[in-house]
């Protein structure tokens, strides 16, 4: 089980601070997650500008230009946030057993509170 997936809070813990026009302490939804580069794309977070070449839809509209669009950070770059709190946790694991089928479950906990995330 990944430690941080696709829709969580998280918050950018390192970098430039937002005063001097960085990411540092900003939150943001995770779009997503990139395994291959343990690499993450956060909604609101490392905007670049991309030249796009034009080209044609369907329909004739015409696409391409100067496009805005979120890079993907590392993924130690981020801290989940706990939701109790909305301040940024380190994430532990629960495994927990079924008495009745003796199947064991897997969830994530926020370390700072204990409580399920």
């Amino acid at each position: 089980m990944a430690k941080i997936k696709k829709g969580d809070l998280v918050q950018v813990m390192t970098g430039a601070t937002q005063a001097r026009g960085g990411y540092r302490g900003k939150q943001g939804h995770v779009l997503a997650v990139i395994t291959e580069t343990d690499r993450v794309i956060v909604e609101g977070v490392n905007i670049v500008t991309k030249h796009q070449k034009a080209g044609q839809t369907d329909r004739g509209a015409s696409t391409g230009g100067i496009i805005t669009q979120e890079a993907p950070i590392h993924i130690s770059n981020v801290a989940l946030v706990d939701p109790s709190t909305k301040k940024p946790t380190k994430v532990g694991f629960k495994i927990e057993k079924d008495a009745k089928t003796g199947k064991s479950t897997k969830t994530r906990v926020a370390r700072k509170t204990g409580k399920d995330i």
